[in-house]
């Protein structure tokens, strides 16, 4: 029997089901919500420059955070074969800080702050270990299919809970709210409380096996950082695939940027919190069908230049997205980013596994990984940084061109194959 006539497992869509479960934080809190209510309720009264900068500040902090833990971290999980610890573990993070929001008073902006970035770290680190959970519920030839299982039900669940959190805010009294704060405090609630409940699968089904001696914490460190630096050494061989990495790095920061501070921009040039949620909702639905076409049609032009495409389509979002000054403006924006989002993600994943030995795979994809989540530093930096030096935010937007010009430039240096 085939790999693609196999029925997906218990154990695969347990495993799936995480990306349902914390997707909602993404979509509702770090896309959503967080960045408009930042500035109207636990910052009212600050200039949206300056909450600006402190949005994209936290986010970098975290990005570089992680950045610096991820390899070890990672490492650590692989050699004592604590993954599920660590999933625990950063989720719990996450889910109590994202429940925390709710409890934090108009105008207390640090507290909002703190609390926020602990999500961040909660999500960002846990993905490292979910993504890592992936080798114990299915075999290699079956990978693809439990990968794009997980990011579909990623889009659809973040995007359902979203659906239900802006009707609230729209329409709290259907819920028996008083105010659209109250709905949105309930909303951060909500979120917790999903992320919890749909995380149980995967820790009750998701075995994570390992065959090896329990070692000492010292010990056990001190493989770790040497089996990152091995990584390191090892990916600088493959010279197409470290110029990809590179490529990576740069053009997802822009893309992960966008995410996190495109409604904290839309308040800056003026847009209602309404029309930027109406915006990131068409965002999330056009993004699930989009994904798989473009896959289908990278599939008939090559990953290489499909991907081009989607960066080439960013550039135009980044200078677009400087000029406008409506709200249709900000739902063509949201429309386009939903055609690629999900595709450049899942292109990336595809071309890079194109560049690698296929017997080391699982050893490069962990390192890809680790690139890809910690993929949020400079950006958000840019963005706010340049906002508040210039005054004004359109500047900030413009600055992306610094990814995402460079990550394509170094794209198009990477040959299809890698030769070494």
């Amino acid at each position: 029997m085939s790999s693609r006539s196999k029925k997906i497992t218990k154990s695969q869509w347990s495993w799936a089901f995480y990306d349902w479960a914390n997707s909602a934080f993404a979509t509702t809190v770090m896309a959503g919500f967080f960045p408009i209510f930042f500035k109207e309720y636990w910052a009212a009264g600050m200039e949206g420059s300056e909450s600006t900068f402190y949005i994209g500040s936290i986010n970098s902090i975290v990005g570089l955070f992680i950045a610096f833990i991820a390899p070890i971290l990672g490492a650590y999980a692989d050699i004592g074969g604590y993954r599920k610890n660590f999933l625990g573990f950063f989720a719990v993070i996450g889910i109590l800080a994202t429940a925390y929001l709710f409890f934090i008073p108009g105008g207390d902006w640090f507290t909002a702050l703190i609390f926020y970035g602990l999500g961040v770290i909660g999500f960002s680190g846990g993905n490292i270990f979910y993504d890592s959970l992936i080798v114990t519920v299915s075999e290699e030839k079956e990978r693809n299919k439990v990968s794009s299982l997980g990011f579909s039900l990623g889009y659809l669940g973040g995007g359902i809970l979203f659906v239900l959190n802006v009707l609230m805010y729209l329409n709290p009294d259907w819920f028996g709210l008083n105010s659209s704060t109250d709905a949105i405090l309930y909303s951060f609630l909500s979120v917790a409380i999903w992320w919890g409940i749909f995380s149980i699968p995967v820790f009750k089904n998701v075995k994570d096996p390992f065959q090896g001696e329990r070692k000492s914490l010292v010990t056990v460190s001190k493989e770790s950082i040497i089996s990152v630096i091995s990584t390191i050494r090892e990916i600088k061989k493959y010279k197409s695939a470290a110029l990809f990495l590179l490529s990576y790095w740069l053009y997802m920061d822009g893309v992960d940027t966008i995410v996190r501070m495109a409604t904290s921009y839309g308040s800056d040039i003026g847009l209602s919190a309404s029309s930027m949620i109406t915006a990131l909702i068409l965002t999330q639905f056009v993004g699930f069908p989009a994904t798989l076409i473009f896959g289908m049609y990278a599939d008939r032009i090559g990953y290489k230049r499909a991907l081009s495409i989607g960066i080439l389509i960013y550039i135009f979002v980044t200078i677009y997205g400087s000029m406008i000054d409506s709200a249709t403006g900000f739902f063509i924006l949201a429309g386009v980013i939903g055609l690629v989002q999900g595709g450049v993600q899942a292109i990336s994943r595809s071309f890079f596994s194109n560049l690698i030995p296929q017997d080391r795979s699982a050893e490069f994809f962990g390192f890809y990984n680790l690139i890809g989540k910690s993929a949020v530093i400079v950006g958000p930096f840019l963005v706010s940084g340049v906002a508040l030096l210039m005054s004004e935010p359109r500047y900030g937007i413009l600055s992306l061109l610094i990814l995402f010009i460079p990550g394509l430039i170094l794209l198009w240096l990477v040959p299809e194959k890698d030769n070494s």
